[in-house]
């Protein structure tokens, strides 16, 4: 006998429609504005079988979007966005079907955690230096108790009158080089591949494309990502343009990669390419959840049934 969420896999699986996959997005338990529940009810309003919570650096939303989940017919994945340095930048990968309970996981989470706590401050000071004053009390409501990143700052910038939008407070106060930056040390990328291997799970290059490496320096971090068991590479994102997404899925053919697909949604209003309306992946790349189980419970999905 199929419990509830079952039958409706199997069903669509039986009547020839393909399942639909978002295997990147926020709530408000990092930088979106849903919170966990309220983003899996968008996601079944939007026709999304399978999606993927990847809140930076956490996986404290994951319960309560399974659960969620389960009552609307949506497959849960847990997941996380984790942040990396990598010679000299900051790259993002993501961990998908993760244990929730692995210990190493979790305290490599924490650290970064700590971390982002540390920048946020720094941050405040610089802002405050620049004449900016009370901008991480701002950023600390805006996260309402969650880590703090620049995205909240950014919000209090605009609440505030500094800058007319979340893009132009990042343009003029948040990126490098401008007086609200504060450079961090992350994972290395041996260690955030490690930690999402030793739980279980799929280590995958969130939007490549946002990095703008040049072609061989993109190669480079396939290739060393390989090394490293890194499993894929999101091909296609929301915030990728065709071309971007042609590249990626270049890079999955040349490197043998695992293909996967994510909105990056963190806000309704957001104007880059929304849930539900994402390009199918090219037929000639194997997808990230290729052997995933339509009907199997999992252990994703017994985070739902259970937690």
């Amino acid at each position: 006998m199929y419990t509830t969420i079952e039958k409706v896999y199997h069903d669509k699986v039986n009547h020839g429609r393909p399942l639909r996959y978002d295997l990147h997005m926020h709530s408000s338990v990092s930088d979106g504005i849903l919170e966990p529940a309220a983003l899996v009810e968008r996601v079944a309003e939007a026709g999304i079988d399978v999606m993927a919570l990847t809140d930076h650096d956490t996986t404290d939303g994951v319960k309560a979007a399974a659960r969620a989940g389960f009552a609307r017919g949506v497959r849960v994945i847990a997941g996380a966005e984790i942040s990396v340095s990598w010679q000299g930048g900051l790259l993002h990968i993501l961990a998908l079907g993760v244990d929730l309970r692995d210990p190493t996981l979790q305290q490599g989470l924490a650290l970064l955690r700590e971390r982002r706590e540390e920048r946020a401050v720094a941050m405040g000071e610089r802002l405050a230096a620049s004449g900016i004053e009370g901008c991480l009390d701002g950023a600390r409501g805006y996260a309402g108790g969650s880590s703090i990143g620049r995205s909240h700052f950014a919000a209090d910038l605009v609440a505030r009158g500094f800058a007319k939008d979340r893009a132009a407070a990042f343009r003029k106060f948040l990126r490098p080089g401008k007086p609200g930056y504060v450079s961090c040390q992350w994972a290395s990328l041996e260690s955030a591949v490690a930690w999402i291997k030793g739980a279980g799970g799929r280590a995958v290059i969130a939007h490549p494309a946002r990095y703008r490496l040049t072609a061989t320096k993109m190669g480079r971090l396939c290739e060393e990502f390989k090394s490293l068991g890194g499993d894929g590479i999101e091909v296609v994102s929301g915030t990728h343009t065709p071309h971007d997404n042609a590249m990626a899925a270049g890079m999955a053919q040349r490197f043998e990669l695992l293909a996967s697909q994510g909105s990056d949604f963190h806000d309704p209003a957001q104007t880059w390419l929304g849930f539900g309306s994402l390009p199918a992946l090219p037929e000639n790349l194997t997808p990230v959840w290729h052997d995933w189980g339509h009907c199997a419970e999992t252990r994703e999905y017994r985070v739902g049934r259970t937690g």
